[in-house]
């Protein structure tokens, strides 16, 4: 919503602005949508150059997310840390066997049930499960820094995928100028093969020319490159929920007490969303 606000702001302040000045509209809008044909084909022709399919279909859902905002609320981070520590205290007294069922078959499993959007993350849901059936298929042998290796592997894989659109988009954004320049130069290429006209004509044709370079550099720094930044701000937001499943299920595995657990995957999110830790272990209790 933010990024929609700010980029009719944009628009408006620049424009208006310059028209407020004494500058002439007419000319610039006349020259947009060709500026614009250039700048922009050549700018999809590159990212589609620069990526795969795979990567586009992720560009594509970055840009719903820039706009939609994180994926994962407050109460979704609440529900991740009960759910973990519902799993793990669940190990804890009644042992792998009785925890088996639950993560090999999250989908038809009880507690799962209970956590409706957290279920319907196959990302979330499968690290969850995947490090518990290591866990349970190993009578809980394992160690506990080769669990935490594997999982910080696990979220270094997830969260690289979810910042290559981010990436693609600062590529894109560090590429507007030059693409901006390109047109210019077209413009005044055509601006030479008419050289005989009159001084007006060749006037509005510079004009045209510049606009190029204006676009180019506006869309880079006013549109693209904050677009990049703020989906970066989104994953790092959605990326805190991971983080917090990590410190959980390690933190049971070195057998602190439940209070210490909670508190160690709560203290990671960020303060803005970070729940009371007193309402976190109410809801524990009340499971």
């Amino acid at each position: 919503m933010f990024a929609a606000i700010g980029i009719v702001l944009l628009i408006v302040f620049v424009f208006g602005g310059f028209a407020i000045t004494g500058g002439a509209l007419g000319p610039v809008m006349h020259a947009l949508p060709h500026e614009m044909l250039i700048i922009g084909g050549a700018a999809i022709a590159a990212t589609v150059t620069g990526n795969s399919m795979h990567e586009l279909k992720l560009l594509g859902a970055g840009m719903g997310k820039v706009f939609k905002g994180p994926r994962y609320n407050d109460q979704d981070h609440i529900d991740a840390i009960a759910l973990t520590s519902r799993l793990m205290r669940m190990m804890k007294t009644e042992g792998p066997v009785a925890l088996e069922s639950h993560v090999t078959d999250p989908a038809n499993s009880a507690i799962f049930a209970e956590y409706p959007r957290i279920l319907a993350d196959k990302a979330l849901t499968g690290l969850i499960c995947d490090t518990l059936t290591l866990i349970v298929v190993s009578s809980g042998t394992l160690d506990t820094h080769a669990v935490e290796d594997v999982m910080d592997n696990s979220i270094k894989s997830q969260l690289h995928e979810l910042d290559e659109p981010a990436h693609a988009l600062q590529t894109l954004a560090d590429g507007l100028p030059a693409l901006g320049i390109v047109a210019a130069v077209l413009g005044v290429v055509k601006t030479m093969g008419s050289i005989d006209e009159p001084p007006a004509v060749l006037g509005g044709m510079i004009g045209s020319a510049l606009v190029g370079t204006f676009l180019g550099v506006l869309l880079a720094y006013g549109i693209v490159g904050p677009l990049a930044g703020r989906l970066k701000q989104v994953n790092a937001h959605d990326a805190q929920i991971f983080h917090s499943v990590k410190q959980v299920l390690i933190a049971s595995l070195h057998g602190y007490p439940q209070p210490l657990v909670v508190e160690s995957a709560r203290s990671g999110l960020p303060p803005a969303h970070r729940p009371a830790l007193t309402e976190l272990l109410d809801m524990l209790r009340g499971k």
